[in-house]
């Protein structure tokens, strides 16, 4: 049989359809292959070539299927072959470069002994490129793995090379840190030959909470407690933990926090070597103990007062471990209630150790403390009695008294928000870009007053804004007082939080710690008066408005209650009344001083209507308790008539305090009233009789029919049955009035109770318009006199003139 020689799988058109050529002889022959021996064949092939550059070009295609298989294990298998390839060609930048990624994954997956084995290849690389930061740190994590005793591996494994760095065992770890250590300190030897750490360039690495180096130096920092007073100290304490399988002899620990001047050092070493450190460091505090030690697996503590005059958050940011003058190890605390397990080291059989003997601080230790602001020996007060109103300038008076520190650089901050939530100050629906209104409540100025007149020039920086403000505060020494005054301005009732907050500082050092003083007070805005009215017609007139009936026949079509919107229906039959009626809303009682309605302006609407007040309106301010109605009288004469008609705006005046003059504090409320429509009626129906009648003696009743159209009217009328009344003619009939014309209905009435009586029900019915007109109750009623009265008409002059 010929001998079988097998060649480079063939690619198929189609994908996973891998063969590979076998040749019998003459004769050719393919087996399919799977997606698995396919990425194996480059592997075959590597192990048949001889020339270190095919092996890589083999190993890479195999590499490259793993990849495409998403079976990463596998990859870095052919990764770390392909690194091994460049390092023993002597191409160590692509071998450190594959190894470093290899050495990344076995680190995730745990893989003790490879990830030696792949460290030792990378120590040996960092060693020839002469990097002596990754030959310690390789060196060091090699060195606090957790690999097996001695005789374990070397049984088990006794034929299996482990690399440049040897076999995985506790002996080689301590050899490797013995090594390393002696180049840290300047000894020179055979493995670190050629790595010189200069006196005159100092070396460092960073230790963070990712570095593998966590395990050789693990640091941790905890406070005592979670707060404290300015000027005071707190404890803290500082833990180290090493995995390292040596002793650690540590010169300096170097422990940095986010304000600096809370740095210190702590020295191991005799008295003299500390005096020297202090006399290079005389600005940072020295701690001295006779040594520092780590020892495996056992947390070195050392513990230290801190102090801090400066409030805010202090934290510690570094534990920088010195190994002489030329090393350090820059390490970043953690917080013991939030540290991590050594990842490598967790499942390992060693004995469980906490940070700290308290459980309280094992636990719930943070590396951070809140120091508390010093206490203010200022008084700052804010004053404001009564509630705010719409459309006043508001006084709040804010005042300033050192009682024992004198005021640096103060300054004034005044916030408005909205006391609800939202923090909003304005209303979403006002779109007018530049309108007052569109902030509810504005902050207007700041006016300061001083208790020296010597003050007042200082420099005062100033910054308003609807809802924000600052003021600088002028020096202040200790006794002396500063006051001012803010002037805000509600535009909506709103509830709002003034927030004002003094910051200063006690010393005119620049840094010294600043002192903030904070005071909050609640304004409720509300509304002063509430201004409604109401048009009443002339008295016993009643008019046809053919608007209201129109309105009423469509509300009874569609079951339905007529719009609030639609605009109010005035006949064109002379003055009619209107009646302005002001309430005060408010808790405090307040000076009504006029009431008046303005027109809008247009000429033609000053020409065709006019509005005048009544005569018996005082001039005098009106003082208006709390839940008082004010009212006032208009006549409102119409000439002329229009769909829509501006009868004016009313223009209401009010103080809050009559006593401090009425030209700056007078506030004016203004309100449009809503425009009517204004027509002719048809009818008008009028009721005649005298105002009042006597027990037993007949009067005349007449109901006048007015016709102001030009057509011919048919009129039905009816005269109820009354109780209190006789008279004499016809219950109901019907009658027609010529256009332009009135037509006058006559009854005698005789009264048959004394007191006040309702007439008999007038009903006036149009035919053409079918619709009813009926005087009010208070249109009907008169008194009844049980006899003839007899009144003194020069003694109600002389009243009157003396009224």
């Amino acid at each position: 049989m010929a001998e079988v020689s097998p060649e480079s799988p063939v690619l198929s058109t189609l994908d996973g359809q891998y063969a590979r050529l076998f040749e019998h002889g003459n004769m050719k022959e393919f087996q399919l292959l799977s997606d698995a021996d396919y990425a194996k064949s480059p592997i075959v092939e590597e192990q048949m070539s001889q020339d270190s550059y095919e092996i890589i070009s083999a190993l890479r295609k195999s590499y490259e299927s793993f990849n495409r298989l998403n079976a990463p294990r596998s990859a870095a298998y052919c990764s770390h072959r392909i690194a091994t390839e460049y390092f023993t060609a002597g191409d160590l930048g692509n071998a450190k470069q594959l190894f470093d990624g290899v050495a990344g994954l076995y680190r995730q997956e745990g893989w003790i002994t490879l990830l030696w084995e792949t460290l030792g290849y990378l120590r040996e690389c960092a060693r020839r490129l002469v990097s002596v930061e990754y030959f310690i740190q390789y060196s060091l994590e090699m060195a606090a793995l957790p690999v097996f005793p001695s005789g374990g591996v070397e049984a088990s494994d006794s034929k299996r090379a482990f690399g440049p760095a040897g076999p995985p065992t506790l002996s080689q770890r301590e050899t490797i840190q013995q090594e390393v250590f002696s180049l840290l300190k300047g000894h020179a030897s055979e493995p670190s030959s050629g790595l010189i750490i200069q006196d005159n360039q100092p070396r460092s690495l960073n230790i963070d909470l990712v570095n593998p180096l966590r395990m050789a130096f693990l640091t941790s920092v905890a406070f005592h407690n979670q707060t404290m007073k300015p000027g005071s100290s707190a404890l803290l304490t500082v833990f180290i933990l090493s995995q390292l399988p040596h002793p650690v002899e540590i010169d300096q620990l170097e422990v940095k926090f986010n304000q600096p001047s809370c740095n210190f050092k702590v020295v191991s070493g005799d008295e003299f070597f500390a005096k020297e450190i202090k006399a290079e460091n005389h600005d940072i505090r020295l701690k001295s103990v006779p040594s520092i030690i780590l020892t495996t697996n056992k947390w070195w503590r050392v513990t230290i007062e801190i102090s801090s005059g400066q409030s805010g958050k202090l934290e510690c940011v570094s534990v920088n471990v010195m190994l002489g003058h030329q090393f350090t190890f820059c390490c970043r605390p953690e917080s013991p209630a939030s540290m991590e397990d050594l990842t490598l080291w967790k499942f390992e059989d060693l004995m469980e150790n906490f940070p700290s003997k308290d459980p309280i601080i094992s636990f719930s230790g943070q590396k951070y403390i809140q120091v508390e602001e010093p206490e203010p020996e200022v008084e700052l007060t804010l004053n404001a009695s009564s509630p705010a109103l719409v459309g006043e300038n508001f006084i709040v008076p804010v005042s300033v008294v050192s009682k024992g520190h004198p005021l640096h650089s103060a300054e004034l901050k005044i916030n408005l928000v909205d006391a609800r939530g939202g923090g909003m100050l304005m209303s979403p629906r006002d779109t007018e870009p530049f309108s007052f209104d569109k902030h509810h409540v504005e902050l207007l100025s700041v006016s300061g007053v001083f208790d020296d007149d010597s003050q007042s020039n200082s420099n005062d920086i100033r910054k308003i804004q609807q809802s924000f403000g600052v003021v600088s505060v002028p020096f202040l020494g200790v006794g002396r007082s500063w006051s001012c005054r803010l002037e805000i301005k509600w535009n909506r009732p709103k509830s709002v939080m003034l927030y004002v907050s003094l910051g200063y500082m006690p010393h005119p050092e620049s840094n010294s710690s600043r002192i903030n003083v904070h005071r909050s007070l609640q304004i409720e805005g509300k509304i002063p008066f509430t201004i409604s009215h109401r048009f009443m017609m002339p008295f016993r007139r009643e008019p046809l408005l053919l608007p209201k009936l129109k309105a009423a026949q469509t509300s009874d079509q569609e079951m339905a209650l007529p719009d609030a919107d639609q605009k109010m229906s005035l006949p064109l039959i002379g003055r009619t009344i209107l009646i302005v009626s002001a309430r005060n809303c408010s808790e405090i009682p307040l000076y009504l001083t006029s009431l008046a309605i303005e027109p809008d302006g247009h000429q033609d609407v000053a020409s065709s209507c006019t509005v005048q007040q009544s005569s018996s309106a005082s001039l005098d301010p009106a003082l208006i308790v709390p839940g008082e109605e004010f009212k006032q009288v208009f006549a409102v004469t119409l000439q002329a008539n229009s769909p829509n008609m501006d009868i004016g705006t009313v223009h209401l005046k009010w103080v809050r305090d009559f006593n401090l003059g009425l030209h700056s504090n007078t506030v004016i409320m203004k309100q449009n009233l809503q425009s009517v429509s204004v027509e002719t009626p048809p009818l008008v129906v009028s009721l005649d009789c005298p105002p009042h009648a006597v027990l037993g003696l007949p009067f005349f009743l007449f109901i006048r029919v007015q016709n102001n159209t030009s057509l011919l009217q048919e009129i039905k009328y009816t005269l109820g049955d009354s109780q209190s009344f006789v008279f004499t003619g016809p219950h109901s009939d019907s009658v027609f009035i010529l256009p332009k014309s009135e037509h006058i209905i006559s009854y005698k009435l005789l009264a048959l109770v004394s007191g006040l009586q309702n007439l008999p029900l007038v009903t006036v019915i149009s035919v053409r318009y079918s619709a009813a007109m009926n005087p009010s109750p208070a249109a009907t009623t008169v008194f009844v006199y049980p006899s003839e009265p007899h009144f003194d008409v020069g003694r109600k002059r002389e009243l009157v003139r003396a009224l």
